[in-house]
């Protein structure tokens, strides 16, 4: 007896089995169609929902590099011009203040020539003495036209020879003094600041003579 319920109870779905597969032998199976036979079944194709496409990208990129290259070419052009007209401007601005300095340099130097005007003008009762005291008192003047000038006078005379500032032109053998020392100067040498301007033109002393 239970088996028969048991037997009872499966079969309907053995008769459902078998009527499905009936059903899929004659094509009338529409799942089984589908997994037979995918093909026949055409995917359902993705709306167009306003996305940019690649041409479009390449169509607009062009335009955009062009405009961003005539902006850098006009930055460049005007950086240029205004570097131009900078330096031409510097340029007239050094010139003008070396032409003021030397414009004032001259300013100082004329006193000094007036004055060495009237020493040659002076009649034949002057004395030597007069004559020199007057050339002295112009190389003052000029002396101190150099230190405005921030140009000083070395002095040379018994210091140890220094090729950085003294150029030799002969030597000579003095044993009271130190080898290599300046034993005579025969033109004085002068700085500007702590810069050489012009060497000193000195006798040296050998003692290997």
């Amino acid at each position: 007896m239970w088996l028969k319920r048991n037997w009872s109870r499966k079969r309907p779905s053995i008769e459902f089995d078998s009527y499905l597969a009936r059903r899929a032998n004659q094509g009338h199976s529409p799942v089984h169609s589908k997994l037979m036979n995918p093909k026949k079944h055409s995917p359902v194709e993705p709306r167009d929902h306003g996305t940019v496409t690649a041409n479009a990208v390449v169509e607009v990129a062009p335009d955009i590099h062009e405009t961003e290259l005539a902006e850098q070419k006009d930055r460049y052009l005007r950086l240029a011009a205004d570097f131009d007209n900078f330096r031409k401007r510097t340029a007239q601005e050094a010139e003008r203040r070396s032409g003021a300095k030397k414009e004032a340099l001259i300013h100082e130097l004329l006193p000094i020539i007036d004055n060495l005007e009237r020493a040659l003008a002076v009649g034949p009762n002057t004395s030597f003495e007069q004559l020199l005291q007057g050339v002295d008192m112009i190389l003052q003047q000029l002396r101190q036209l150099l230190r405005q000038n921030e140009v000083e006078a070395e002095e040379s005379q018994g210091k140890p020879f220094d090729p950085l500032r003294h150029e030799a032109i002969g030597s000579r053998h003095d044993s009271t003094m130190p080898d290599h020392s300046v034993l005579e100067t025969t033109q004085r040498g002068y700085r500007r600041g702590k810069e050489i301007f012009r060497p000193a033109k000195v006798i040296v002393n050998d003692l290997s003579k």
